[in-house]
């Protein structure tokens, strides 16, 4: 992980014109110069299209680079009845990145409803035990336990013998066994339990102190300080030096090297960390927010607690309902997101009653893959290894993704997914890109990018074909992620030029 003291942002802006579909304009006497008013680019015909496409994607930097494309209306009459506006690969597999959660959110909300909360509780008996049952509800932080010990002490809650916090509602391995092992550090590849607190993730700042020493390592939570030991290779350099740290995990340990370097007098730098422990680290926030509202505790332990008869629900905490849920993973493609939902799919299709054999994960890829098949998404036209695309083993074709985009928008819920989306040039993953084109507000569309491999897929709002559904993918790429955005991106405004003709 490399740390880079300044944001970078890409503004993607397609070129206006494209030589392969664009003649060049005539200017009268009347007309003013290009360099005083700028012409308006030409629009392309559906015969055009395929020229204009194939002129972006053939260029010689993308020799090396597998495209996949499929674009089609949404919906079909006999003013236009093209079925299919382009096709390049749309049956082949891909690495799909974060376009798998397009597929995990359109089952999760066809199969939950829009409706849906997940419900944390903390039962109470007789004897001063309290059991916390937690459920997955990736939007869980320390305010939502200040509110569960609020709750205690309004139910007449003083001291505790017993606290046991039960993580065993999603069963199977927290973190998938296909996800890189130079990814589990980064908060973006948290493990995913059934006690999610703060997204399962922290933030280590490291402060410049005098040249020549190393930088003072602060965790912005006390209680992280045990879920990782530091091995700090860091120094402070002269001042007006570069900027660098590299942060890395050794395998099979929890440890983290820090390396490189900040100048003399920088502002510190801030890294998120995934927690290792999520249910320790759950159990002592709990035990910490009793603690300060004056509730005394006997014993704490992570466990399996029993249900008894003289049990009963003290405290309850909702999460806010799933289309809320929704926008936080489509919109910012938030994996912890992502896979708590694809694990809560798994835990409620067979009802709350599950073994300890059953593996939650792999029972919520059933059920997408079930609901999914239902909507009229070909089964074989994808392989899910994860719910969110951080795992290289899912395949996607562009079939698939358009197939999806195209049956969840023949639903109740469509309106509810489609706002879940990034809006071009105005919301989540797509603010920064088409800025002040004629796709910004009209494109709704989900990214993906990991090494090598970046997607696009979505909805375009058009004047003549009404929805526009498309899905790009380039695979097994030497380029830079924001040279392969560029050619998406000038493939999207080409079809904002499309019209009858």
């Amino acid at each position: 992980m490399l740390l880079n003291t300044q944001l970078l942002s890409w503004q993607e802006a397609a070129r206006a014109n494209n030589p392969a579909v664009s003649p060049n304009p005539s200017i009268n006497s009347k007309q003013v110069s290009q360099a005083e008013k700028p012409q308006s680019p030409a629009l392309v015909c559906p015969a055009q299209l395929g020229n204009a496409i194939d002129a972006v994607t053939n260029r010689p930097e993308f020799s090396r680079t597998r495209w996949g494309i499929l674009i089609e209306p949404l919906s079909t009459n006999s003013k236009f009845p093209e079925r299919t506006l382009y096709s390049r690969e749309p049956d082949r597999y891909f690495i799909p990145a974060s376009n798998t959660k397009l597929l995990t959110t359109a089952a999760v909300l066809n199969k939950l409803g829009s409706q849906f909360r997940i419900r944390t509780s903390v039962y109470g008996t007789n004897g001063g035990e309290l059991r916390v049952v937690g459920r997955g509800d990736p939007s869980f932080s320390d305010t939502q336990i200040r509110g569960l010990v609020q709750q205690l002490k309004r139910q007449g809650i003083r001291q505790v013998q017993q606290l046991i916090v039960e993580d065993d509602y999603f069963q199977g391995q927290a973190v998938n066994p296909s996800w890189e092992w130079g990814d589990l550090q980064a908060p973006y590849a948290a493990p995913v339990n059934s006690l999610i607190l703060n997204q399962n993730a922290t933030v280590l700042t490291l402060s410049p102190r005098s040249p020549g020493q190393p930088l003072q390592t602060a965790w912005i939570d006390p209680i992280a300080i045990a879920q990782w030991r530091l091995e700090n290779n860091t120094v402070t350099a002269e001042a007006k030096s570069p900027a660098a740290i590299a942060v890395s995990a050794v395998l099979g340990k929890p440890v983290l090297q820090i390396k490189g370097q900040l100048p003399a007098g920088a502002e510190p730098a801030s890294l998120g960390v995934a927690v290792l422990d999520p249910a320790q680290y759950f159990l002592q926030h709990f035990r910490r927010a009793l603690v300060i509202a004056g509730i005394p505790i006997a014993q704490s332990q992570v466990g399996s607690g029993r249900e008894r008869g003289d049990e009963r629900e003290l405290a309850v905490v909702e999460s806010p309902p799933l289309e809320t849920l929704l926008m936080e993973t489509n919109q910012n493609s938030n994996n912890l997101y992502a896979e708590a939902l694809l694990r809560t799919l798994g835990a409620t299709s067979k009802g709350e009653e599950t073994t300890l054999s059953e593996n939650s994960a792999a029972m919520g890829l059933a059920a997408v893959k079930q609901a999914l098949t239902e909507l009229g998404v070909d089964p074989n036209s994808y392989v899910m290894a994860d719910g969110s695309g951080l795992s290289r083993h899912n395949l996607v074709s562009p079939k698939a993704l358009v197939q999806t985009l195209e049956a969840i928008a023949q639903t109740k819920e469509a309106a509810i997914y489609r706002a879940s989306l990034p809006v071009a040039g105005v919301s989540g993953t797509l603010k920064s890109r088409f800025q002040n084109t004629p796709a910004q507000g009209i494109v709704q569309a989900k990214t993906g990018t990991m090494s090598g491999t970046v997607s696009l897929a979505g909805y375009m709002n058009h004047p003549e074909y009404q929805t526009i559904v498309f899905s790009i993918l380039a695979n097994q790429s030497d380029q830079s992620a924001p040279t392969i955005r560029q050619a998406m991106d000038e493939i999207v405004l080409l079809l904002t030029r499309l019209r009858r003709c």
